[in-house]
């Protein structure tokens, strides 16, 4: 067995420790498993993207730029590293609400979009709510956070609260551990 070799010094006025191993440790070393997952990853310049259902749109959103990546292992998800901007739409066909935000991440297998980074979004009574991150559920229709919500009221009320869940409409939602001045009809929250 060789011996090793230790160097203790100081550089910069701080103190460094270096140390090696002789031939014989690096044989007895475990070798290191090196799993690889490889990513492609398609990108896509002003994407326009159309959501209806029932042959009526309901929704439109645009992202300057949406990477669809697909990992060796896992499943397939689109990425607006941008941010998007959507406009929700009534069965009238004209905007009833919007949302925008700084980062968004739809991932196909779960059915589910996550919307991060300055989410507001505006319903159709004037409402604004804003976060760090909505979560929009396909297969439930509804959007949800455990992040901090903040609501502002079109009447000027105020408040904010964690475990957030609204329809996609916005037109109610509930939210726990909430503080504030909103004005709630019969105990529900506009």
């Amino acid at each position: 067995m060789k011996p090793q070799t230790f160097f203790f010094g100081f550089m910069l006025g701080l103190p460094f420790f270096l140390a090696s191993c002789g031939d014989d440790d690096l044989k007895k070393a475990n070798p290191v498993a090196i799993n690889k997952i490889t990513f492609s990853r398609d990108r896509t310049l002003g994407v326009e993207v159309v959501y209806s259902d029932s042959a009526r749109v309901k929704a439109k959103g645009n992202a300057p730029i949406m990477d669809k990546v697909t990992p060796s292992e896992g499943a397939i998800y689109q990425e607006m590293p941008k941010g998007v901007n959507i406009d929700f739409f009534n069965p009238n066909g004209t905007i009833d609400g919007n949302l925008i935000c700084d980062y968004a991440i739809r991932k196909d297998q779960d059915k589910k979009t996550e919307f991060r980074k300055n989410v507001v979004v505006k319903n159709s009574k004037g409402d604004t709510f804003s976060s760090q991150e909505l979560i929009w559920d396909e297969i439930k229709k509804i959007f949800y956070s455990t992040q901090r919500v903040y609501v502002k009221g079109a009447d000027g009320s105020e408040g904010n609260g964690i475990n957030f869940e609204a329809p996609q409409d916005f037109s109610t939602y509930s939210m726990e551990t909430g503080s504030g001045d909103l004005n709630m009809k019969e105990g529900i929250a506009p």
